[in-house]
């Protein structure tokens, strides 16, 4: 697993000098060949599956870390919003008629949801992150992510509608208070704390950091929510702890948590979904298999059209085929949802498989599709240079 992590950026640069192939391909492609499905000489154990979900747990305390609310606020998020809510519809809809019963909600959920963790490494290796565009898609993504996250929390936990509601309500109360606390504290002792250890063994920032993150994850499966969301709502209540720092304290601080993030724990989630696709059963029904391309296509049509039509006013053409390709870029929500679409009995697991296989397909096309346009240029961006413009 170190030995993917290592080769999968060395890999990306070789063939960046050619081609914009985003990391995260090269890691999922790396787990997937190395893995039981091919070479088999790397497999899943509990070590691995429980490092795996840390790692997805902290792709989305970084996408939460992210959001600007400030200047997604207002249009951009109305929009982007309206956008999804077209995109669920469809998805139900689309759900229905592929596989009646239970299993079209989570068919229909993983049609309507947008992979912001893993466009954000993207979005930053290209320099788009701080970009009109890039706030844009931050947008998309945004709603793409929480969206899909609260219709799981509500739907699809096993609870009914009025208890799912209560129980999402007492999240939200928990987390809305922490927030209101950390919006409003001092945090002169804390960045003091903070400064103080910044080349000390203590880092604190990093430890507080995995303080909040395991916080309100295990706060969130204590209520029965999504863990998921609640590293989300740890990301924002992070990055609200951590504001009014120095700039020479931010930069260093941010340098820290994409390390331990984007360094350390993220990758060995993309790498675990490539050793643990089920391509056996992808490619022993003649139906699966012929599903995988039409769920390819069906998550550019659900989730890819309505973000693109809805897109900031005064969005060029090619804006807006990019982020209708960005917005399609599906895989975590997808993985999370099938998941508990075979738990319950309400998914078989080819029809998991080939949304599976569609999730990692579209971040393998799309947003090379997307760089492509939104940039004229297929060409990567020097992974080394940090081209995201602070504040």
């Amino acid at each position: 697993m170190p030995a993917i992590a290592a080769l999968a950026p060395l890999t990306a640069r070789a063939v960046g000098r050619w081609l914009a192939v985003p990391l995260v391909v090269f890691e999922i492609l790396l787990g997937l060949l190395l893995g039981p499905a091919v070479l088999g000489w790397v497999r899943e154990d509990d070590f691995i599956a429980l490092f795996a979900d840390f790692g997805l747990a902290m792709l989305f305390y970084l996408a939460g870390r992210e959001i600007d609310f400030q200047a997604i606020r207002g249009t951009p998020i109305i929009r982007a919003g309206v956008g999804w809510a077209v995109s669920i519809a469809l998805g139900l809809a689309l759900g229905v008629l592929i596989e009646p019963g239970a299993g079209a909600v989570f068919v229909g959920v993983a049609l309507a949801s947008t992979a912001l963790g893993a466009l954000l490494p993207i979005l930053r290796d290209s320099g788009m992150l701080g970009t009109r565009f890039g706030v844009s898609i931050l947008a998309v993504g945004a709603v793409g992510e929480f969206g899909p996250l609260l219709a799981i929390s509500l739907f699809l936990s096993g609870r009914t509608p009025l208890h799912a509601a209560l129980v999402l309500l007492a999240f939200a109360v928990v987390a809305g208070v922490l927030m209101f606390f950390a919006a409003r504290g001092d945090g002169v002792r804390l960045h003091r704390a903070i400064e103080a250890s910044l080349h000390t063994s203590g880092q604190f920032v990093v430890r507080l950091v995995m303080f909040v993150l395991l916080g309100l994850v295990a706060l969130s499966i204590f209520l029965g929510v999504d863990m998921l969301l609640g590293a989300f709502a740890a990301g924002v209540l992070g990055k609200l702890l951590l504001q009014g720092a120095s700039e020479r304290e931010a930069e260093i601080t941010e340098a820290k948590i994409e390390a331990v993030g984007f360094g350390l724990l993220v990758p060995v989630f993309f790498i675990n979904t490539g050793i643990t696709f089920d391509l056996a059963s992808l490619a022993s029904d003649v139906r699966t298999l012929v599903l995988l391309p039409i769920f390819t296509i069906l998550l550019l049509v659900t989730r890819g059209v309505p973000a693109a039509l809805f897109a900031p006013r005064g969005s060029s053409p090619r804006e807006r085929v990019a982020t209708g390709f960005f917005a399609a870029t599906g895989l975590p929500i997808i993985v999370a949802v099938t998941a508990l679409g075979v738990d319950a009995g309400d998914l078989d697991s080819g029809m998991a498989a080939a949304l599976v296989g569609a999730g990692l397909l579209s971040v393998l096309l799309y947003p090379l599709v997307a760089l492509s346009v939104g940039t004229g240029n297929p060409r990567r961006p020097r992974q080394e240079s940090n081209l995201r413009p602070r504040d």
